[in-house]
């Protein structure tokens, strides 16, 4: 498993994950509509999610080598989330980093090149970065 994932949320209380379909001209990889449950004793949700992965092209992807498959999705794309975000939507880049071996050079840094910085600009996005760090201490 690669130490980082991205992805492309949009996160809206309005629309439905058809609404954002169809203003973006792309599917989802993952959608949740207002009202579904994760598991049936789970409450509700509050909001719509739509999320569009960054597939990984190398087997220990970083950030640096996912940038690419997010710049490849073009400007339009970048356009159409921004005019999602103009009228009311939230929409992010997530940055997810799984570090195990705290050791390891692959884990350190997050580089974003200012062509992705951006991209994010055109789509209105935040940055979201989680870190989850699976380390035992001595």
């Amino acid at each position: 498993m690669s130490v980082f994932r991205m992805y492309v949320r949009v996160v809206s209380g309005t629309l439905t994950p058809e609404d954002i379909t169809e203003r973006l001209g792309v599917r989802p990889d993952e959608a949740h509509a207002v009202g579904s449950r994760r598991r049936p004793e789970h409450p509700p949700r509050a909001f719509t999610s739509w999320i569009r992965h960054a597939e990984a092209p190398v087997p220990e992807a970083r950030p640096e080598d996912l940038e690419p498959v997010v710049l490849g999705w073009g400007p339009g794309f970048a356009t159409a989330l921004g005019e999602l975000a103009g009228n009311g939507a939230e929409v992010s880049l997530v940055i997810v980093q799984r570090i195990e071996d705290i050791e390891s050079t692959a884990a350190k840094g997050i580089f974003l090149g200012p062509r992705l910085i951006e991209w994010l600009s055109s789509a209105h996005a935040s940055l979201d970065i989680d870190q989850y760090i699976h380390h035992d201490c001595p």
